[in-house]
C-alpha cells in the first residue's frame, strides 16, 4: 500500500516513522489514538473502524466538517489559496478574523489555511486561546486536495472526539488497539515540560499515562503502543512495557547554543502475554 500523506503539516507527525509504528502495532478490529495529530497513523493503517481524539478543539472540528460535507468544504477552502491571500497582510488579517470568530466552519477552512501558509505548519496559541503562528513567507503554496479528499474518504470509518486522552482510553473495549503518540519529553530531562495546544504536557502527565498504558494491557487486555524519544529516562519510564523497541529513524532535535544533534525514538507496547 503506498503510503498517504496527511493533508495537514504537523509538528511530530508520523509520516516518515508509519512502517516502524505499523510493524509493531497489534492486530484488532479499532484502533484509537488519544493523540491523533494530523492522522499519519490513521490514515496508513487498516483498521475495521477508528476512534481519533485530540485536545485541539479546532482540530477535531475540522475532521469532523471534512468528514461530513467533504466538497463543499474542499470548494470553499480553495478559494482561500491565492496569491494575494499568500502575502503577509492579508494573512494577518485573516488571523484576526478567526481569532474573533465563533463560527466553526470559518475557523475550521482558516485553520487549514494557516497550516499552510504559516511558519512551519505550526499550531499554536497563547495562553489566552488566540492563533499567533507567524506568516511563513512561502513562495508557493500547495493545495492539498488529493489529500483531503483522501482523509474524508478514510474518515467515514472513525469517530473524532475532543477530548484528553485518559477520557478516550476508557473507550477501549476487547479487540481494540491503542496508539499513543503524546507530546514528546525533551532529550534532556532537565528541559522542562512540553507545550502541547494551550495546555501543558509535563513529566507528570507522561508518568500517568505510562501508568494508564500498563493498566489497560495488563488489567483489560488491550494492548497500548506509545511513541517518544528514546532516552534515558523514557528507557525507566517505560520500564513495565512487554517490549521496546528503539525505532532506526532519526529526528533532528535543535539544543542550546544553536546546534542540532540526533536523537532515535521508543516504541513501548504494553501487552498481555
Amino acid at each position: 500500500m503506498k503510503k498517504q500523506r496527511a493533508f495537514l503539516k504537523w509538528a511530530g507527525g508520523k509520516y516518515a516513522l508509519v512502517d516502524t509504528i505499523k510493524q509493531y502495532l497489534p492486530e484488532g478490529e479499532q484502533l484509537i489514538e488519544p493523540f491523533v495529530g494530523a492522522g499519519s497513523v490513521f490514515l496508513n493503517t487498516d483498521y475495521k473502524s477508528y476512534i481519533l481524539a485530540d485536545i485541539n478543539h479546532d482540530l477535531i472540528a475540522l475532521f469532523k466538517l471534512l468528514k461530513t460535507n467533504p466538497d463543499q468544504f474542499i470548494n470553499d477552502l480553495r478559494l482561500l489559496f491565492n496569491e494575494q491571500n499568500n502575502q503577509s497582510e492579508a494573512f494577518y488579517q485573516l488571523r484576526d478574523v478567526f481569532n474573533g470568530s465563533n463560527d466553526q466552519y470559518l475557523r475550521s477552512l482558516l485553520f487549514v489555511y494557516f497550516n499552510r501558509h504559516g511558519y512551519n505548519g505550526l499550531c499554536r496559541y497563547n495562553s489566552n486561546g488566540k492563533f499567533n503562528v507567524p506568516f511563513g513567507r512561502y513562495k508557493t503554496v500547495y493545495f492539498p486536495e488529493k489529500e483531503l479528499y483522501f482523509f474524508a474518504e478514510k474518515a467515514q470509518k472513525a469517530e473524532f472526539i475532543c477530548a484528553p486522552y485518559h477520557e478516550v482510553m476508557k473507550k477501549a473495549e476487547q479487540n481494540s488497539v491503542i496508539y499513543c503518540d503524546p507530546p514528546y519529553i525533551p532529550p534532556n530531562k532537565s528541559g522542562g515540560f512540553t507545550s502541547y495546544y494551550s495546555n501543558i504536557f509535563g513529566f507528570e502527565e507522561h508518568e500517568n499515562l505510562s501508568k494508564l498504558a500498563e493498566k489497560v494491557a495488563y488489567k483489560k487486555n488491550i494492548p497500548v503502543l506509545v511513541s517518544n524519544h528514546y532516552t534515558d529516562y523514557t528507557m525507566t519510564l517505560y520500564n513495565k512495557a512487554s517490549h521496546l523497541y528503539r525505532a532506526e529513524m532519526r529526528r533532528s532535535i535543535s539544543c542550546a547554543g544553536g546546534s542540532r544533534k540526533k536523537i532515535d525514538e521508543i516504541l513501548a507496547l504494553y501487552k498481555k502475554s
